[in-house]
């Protein structure tokens, strides 16, 4: 065979050769998740809810703080498709409107305490010594207090206001305190378990510093726990004003907000029960929403499955 013969000859790589493409976690993620049905059925209730939250316009322009008290407890009809509550405001109006609220708790008490207990959860596991000691007792002094009466002790704390934002961020706060140990606890489990891993080491040899090998070899490789838990958080952090809301001591009117609507309807429970079906229903689906992409979320980084 001549030289040119050999220079135009098609190179061939057996399948799974050195040449084949490397895949990495997430695009491994991504074919799992993507060939699951509940992750399309969660997402798009997900989309469809942060559609609501953001842009509340695109699915009625009736006023949520509108009383009509001669329409008060009208049961759904054509001018009110979910009927009324015990002050005349429109059910699917604040339905529509109450996601704003309950979706903002959820989102920013879980990048909260993603934030604060991976960071500690880091800096406990990689130091290790007495300094975990100090951050693994302090964490368990607020993992040990209950929700109710911590979020009393902080909601009551703070002072009153009509503010939405400030409102808001008081139940923000209160969950935070109260979520961000058990975080820090999964995020130090995982730290301390890569953290002995060859690459790692290799890194420490070839002289790399403390923060380059915690920032590019130990949290990359210990994050995917931490997403998991933190998907499924943010529904149950919904879940938690709600609940914090229905006691009274979450958020307040004339905040509107699923919680608030469940509690204002307990009084007409029996008579009016559209009142509390409503608002329950979709705060129903947008917890089931989460817990279900957090569960598909959990199955696609999991190894055991691949």
């Amino acid at each position: 065979m001549t030289e040119a013969a050999v220079s135009e000859a098609p190179t061939s790589t057996p399948e799974g050769g050195d040449s084949a493409p490397a895949r990495s976690l997430a695009s491994d993620a991504w074919r799992t998740m993507r060939s699951n049905p509940l992750f399309w059925v969660s997402s798009v209730l997900i989309v469809i809810f942060t559609l609501m939250a953001v842009f509340p316009s695109l699915f009625t322009s009736t006023n949520p703080t509108e009383a009509i008290l001669r329409d008060a407890r009208v049961r759904p009809n054509a001018d009110a498709w979910f009927g009324r509550d015990i002050q005349g405001y429109d059910i699917y109006a604040r339905c529509i409107y109450g996601a704003r609220a309950s979706i903002l708790v959820g989102l920013l008490t879980t990048v909260f305490t993603t934030l604060v207990g991976g960071i500690v959860g880091v800096f406990a596991g990689y130091v290790g010594g007495w300094t975990d000691t100090i951050l693994s007792r302090l964490g368990d002094v607020f993992f040990a207090i209950p929700l109710l009466l911590g979020a009393v002790i902080v909601l009551v704390t703070l002072p009153a206001t009509d503010n939405y934002f400030y409102i808001v961020l008081k139940v923000v706060l209160a969950l935070v305190v109260l979520g961000w140990p058990s975080m820090a606890r999964l995020m130090r489990s995982s730290v301390i378990q890569v953290k002995p891993n060859d690459y790692v080491q290799a890194a420490r040899a070839l002289g790399a510093s403390p923060w380059r090998v915690v920032r590019s070899h130990i949290v990359p490789n210990a994050l995917a726990p931490m997403i998991v838990v933190a998907t499924i958080n943010l529904g149950a952090y919904i879940s938690a004003e709600a609940t914090l809301s229905y006691l009274g001591i979450g958020l307040q009117p004339p905040t509107v907000s699923w919680g608030v609507d469940i509690s204002a309807a307990v009084v007409g429970m029996r008579t009016t029960p559209h009142m509390l079906f409503f608002p329950s229903l979709f705060l129903s689906l947008t917890v089931l929403a989460f817990i279900m992409l957090g569960d598909v979320v959990r199955d696609a980084l999991d190894p055991k499955n691949r």
